[in-house]
């Protein structure tokens, strides 16, 4: 299947069957900008408490954290974000759209990520030069120089607009884990944790990105889940290592395989860095290998700048030496949405059944799955029928997120319900009122079962 066609399919499903709307479509919609269905929220849901059972529950030295949105304004003058979180923009004088240089010379088989402006600008002046440099959407010749492009998110939160400046500027955070630099020292001082350990959240974040694209995988408001580990310097490449096989083995736990992910080693690192590896996925999609999770070891360097810019001592003093310094960290960052889209992505199948139709189907893990269990009474018209699924329906619904469908025939009920990715269906009939007993339908093999009702929540729960 042609990846953009395969795109355009996903794109289609994700909102026929209720996982992902255009924001404000109504309205036109809103770049980059997405609403999560039903469906989409469930499964959402379901990967996040997956990731937290993982991180938090699972563990004992890795803690929880919900961090505000708004922070103080000096938190991103610490990092460094108000002074070099940006990206270079290159715009078209005629049609005025606008790029990321470093994409656009990418397609002209030139490196430059995390290049300098200076070199970013080198390159475009040589291909301005051959003839060669031209606008993707309208291949116009007159295209800009390079300049930086802020991604951070400007707000007015308690100032008038007119009056908004520099001074009195507020941000919506880019990234979560400023929270949990911030709120390291209360973590510490409130719990009985000693180095090492970590805390980890789930919360939104915003980016002012200049071309955000491919569907969900990249947008201007996202929802992150991070953990920072904090710990002694000289134990950073023994957990690095811990920690990336911790990631790698989450991701195959919840559907992917060893041939659908791999590791890419990053060979330019920021100043204060040791090291630092994503694990990319290879989405059929978007025809190829792409981040959905880094791994960074980060140094010293967070507390260190928060502590000089606050004024707040945030070292770490060990009982056992008797020293004190600043702990280094090692970050997990992966992005919620992103880890949504490779799911829907891997679980995305076409099968041709024996009848020559194509069937389409979400085989998803079944415990990742937003409904684990549709039931369906054989005709809608039939009241002891309709009485005695809802029954099952009643039972089952406490312990299982299910669904009632009565809507059309057995047989497109079954097909909605592969569309969004249902391990199990299953129907009342009229042998149901004699037997008390069920038809369960596999998703994946399409099998049919006969299940006495008051076996059935057993048997369901010990396949999902």
């Amino acid at each position: 299947m042609e990846q953009n066609n395969l795109m355009e399919k996903l794109v289609s499903l994700c909102k026929r069957r209720g996982f992902i709307f255009p924001s404000s479509e109504i309205y036109g919609g809103f770049s980059a900008v997405y609403d999560y269905g039903h469906y989409g929220t469930l499964l959402k849901n379901n990967i996040r408490d997956s990731w937290w059972k993982a991180m938090i529950q699972e563990r004992e030295d890795v803690v929880g954290l919900d961090g505000a949105i708004f922070m103080n304004p000096k938190t991103w003058e610490a990092s460094g974000h108000v002074s070099s979180f940006d990206d270079p923009q290159v715009d078209c004088k005629k049609c005025k759209s606008r790029f990321r240089a470093d994409h656009l010379l990418e397609e002209y088989g030139v490196s430059a990520d995390k290049a300098s402006l200076e070199f970013i600008n080198d390159e475009l002046n040589k291909l301005k030069d051959a003839g060669k440099l031209k606008c993707p959407s309208c291949g116009s010749k007159d295209l800009t120089a390079a300049k930086r492009f802020s991604l951070m998110v400007k707000s007015n939160l308690g100032s008038p607009t007119d009056e908004l400046s520099e001074e009195n500027v507020v941000y919506l955070r880019p990234e979560t884990c400023g929270s949990i630099y911030l709120q390291y020292k209360n973590t510490l001082d409130s719990s009985s944790h000693k180095l090492p350990f970590g805390i980890a959240q789930i919360g939104k974040a915003f980016r002012n990105e200049i071309v955000a694209r491919q569907f969900v995988f990249r947008t201007r408001e996202f929802e992150q889940m991070e953990m920072q580990y904090f710990l002694f310097p000289q134990d950073v490449k023994e957990k690095f290592e811990d920690w990336k096989k911790t990631r790698w083995n989450w991701y195959l736990a919840n559907g992917l395989e060893e041939s659908d992910i791999r590791w890419y080693q990053h060979e330019k690192l920021a100043h204060y860095a040791s090291d630092a590896y994503d694990i990319e996925y290879n989405f059929k999609s978007l025809g190829g290998f792409k981040e959905i999770e880094g791994i960074h070891a980060r140094g010293d360097f967070d507390l260190t700048q928060h502590s000089e810019f606050s004024g707040i001592d945030l070292s770490y003093f060990d009982e056992a030496t008797k020293t004190r310094f600043m702990p280094h960290v090692v970050e997990t960052s992966a992005g919620l949405g992103r880890i949504l889209f490779t799911i829907i992505d891997k679980a995305y199948t076409e099968e041709t059944l024996e009848n020559g139709e194509t069937r389409t189907v979400l085989k998803f893990p079944p415990k990742l799955a937003p409904i684990k269990v549709a039931i369906f009474p054989l005709l809608k018209n039939k009241p002891d029928l309709v009485n005695k699924a809802h029954g099952v329906y009643n039972d089952l619904k406490a312990e299982l997120m299910c669904e009632f469908d009565d809507n059309g025939n057995i047989g497109k009920r079954y097909r909605r319900q592969d569309e969004i990715g249902t391990p199990f269906c299953v129907t009342i009939d009229f042998d149901s009122l004699e037997n008390d007993d069920v038809t369960v339908r596999d998703r994946d093999s399409m099998t049919q079962e006969r299940v006495k009702i008051a076996e059935l929540k057993d048997y369901l729960k010990s396949r999902l």
